[in-house]
């Protein structure tokens, strides 16, 4: 088979970099939602294997970090193929940050779990948890198939994850209020919320990556943002 490059090794290292990426997304990926899972079940007996799987995506960003300084050292890439391993050294890094605030929310998990005096209701933290999974999953394939269509997509729909925290915000100042015993498992609810909210925020991020690298450019327009969270608690102070 005809290679698209002069020297067809290239064709392998760049496939190489692609599969590195897919199981650190992979690992992204697995992270998040068994965090999700602890924090919905109130389950923390799987908590310090997430907290422990951070470590290797850690060290799997480093080597896919290597592997591409590398091929830029010996293969010299320019135009689009520079590009593309650009590209993957950033996206690397996004899902390395992914990882990070899975396992934040892991122990954070925790500290609920151990001081939550009654188990309350967190309809609204698994519907934006269930929506940024979604993206994360689709903006993932967006990458592997080349997909700038989805890719874009997946970045429109960062506005419904802003509102959906916005809205939890401040369901949450009110439970808080309401219920002074909470206040502590509730604040800790609020940075998970939180990390969610920039898991999504990092997804929208990925998809950027991806329509540069189908374009050239990045999109034309500033990323949708609907996160009032920063403000929507003024009135009740």
């Amino acid at each position: 088979m005809k290679s698209g490059h002069i020297v067809a090794s290239f064709d392998d290292d760049l496939s190489e970099l692609n599969q590195m990426l897919a199981q650190l997304g992979g690992l992204a990926e697995t992270q998040f939602a068994n965090a999700i899972d602890a924090l919905e079940r109130r389950d923390n007996r799987n908590i310090d294997a997430i907290v422990q799987g951070d470590k290797q995506l850690d060290e799997l960003e480093y080597e896919l970090n290597e592997r591409a300084l590398e091929i830029i050292a010996l293969r010299s890439p320019v135009a689009a193929d520079l590009r593309r391993v650009v590209v993957t050294l950033k996206v690397a890094s996004i899902l390395e940050r992914i990882g990070d605030y899975a396992k934040n929310m892991a122990k954070r998990s925790r500290v609920i779990i151990e001081h939550e005096n009654s188990k309350s209701e967190n309809v609204s933290v698994a519907r934006m948890a269930a929506l940024v999974q979604q993206m994360l999953n689709q903006v993932l394939d967006a990458y592997a198939s080349n997909d700038s269509d989805l890719a874009m997509d997946v970045w429109d729909r960062d506005t419904e994850v802003d509102r959906m925290h916005t809205s939890l915000f401040r369901e949450m100042l009110a439970r808080m209020s309401e219920n002074p015993e909470q206040v502590s498992a509730s604040s800790h609810l609020l940075f998970i919320a939180k990390n969610i909210e920039r898991i999504g925020d990092h997804t929208t991020g990925i998809a950027e990556q991806i329509f540069f690298l189908a374009n050239g450019q990045f999109p034309d327009d500033e990323r949708p943002k609907a996160d009032k969270s920063s403000v929507s608690g003024l009135d009740q102070i």
